[in-house]
């Protein structure tokens, strides 16, 4: 397995193999890993944080835990894919709480105004991003969770049940309850 390369491992990305590959020390295995999910737990971050610059951080630090403690990871009937976002998820709960902690400490702006910008369609989508992520500030934890995991890191319905620890039943009625609430509070603004 160690042998493999990462054109080898990622086109039909058997995750098993992958994944034991990487457990006995296949960079190309980590490096594949890395190429497969980067984009799904950078998506799920970034939905839940409100810079990009954080979201970066954080998922620097998801892979750091992913490499760190992938030789500790045991398949129990869950993919892969499963115990990375429980590892994202803890991530993001731990910087929102430091923020928290922060914010309560500290009064310092965390921006400078650029006046040199002037990207209309940029400054647009970004105002209804924070829209959006605002409304889904006032959504219970699970909602936001389903919200984030379906829609942010791009997870399928089985694949949020079971990171989530919660049926595919119960995924499906909070992503539509949310849906529905989220429809309600920014509707009108958009």
């Amino acid at each position: 397995m160690a042998g493999l390369s990462v054109d080898e491992l990622v086109p039909d990305f058997d995750e098993h193999a992958v994944v034991e590959a990487a457990k006995e020390g296949s960079n190309d295995a980590l490096a594949a890993l890395y190429e497969f999910y980067f984009p799904r737990v950078y998506r799920y971050v970034v939905a839940r944080l409100r810079s990009g610059e954080d979201a970066e951080d954080v998922t620097e630090e998801i892979f750091l835990k992913i490499i760190n403690n992938i030789s500790g990871f045991s398949w129990r009937g869950s993919p892969f894919g499963s115990w990375v976002f429980r590892i994202a998820r803890n991530e993001v709960v731990s910087h929102l709480r430091k923020q928290k902690y922060r914010a309560a400490t500290t009064e310092l702006s965390e921006s400078i105004p650029d006046s040199s910008q002037d990207h209309v369609e940029y400054v647009e989508q970004q105002s209804q991003l924070d829209i959006v992520r605002e409304a889904t500030e006032h959504l219970p934890e699970a909602q936001r969770q389903v919200i984030a995991l379906r829609f942010g890191a791009g997870l399928s319905v089985a694949e949020t049940a079971t990171t989530l620890g919660k049926s595919e039943n119960n995924v499906k009625v909070l992503q539509h309850k949310a849906v529905q609430k989220l429809q309600k509070l920014v509707g009108h603004r958009l």
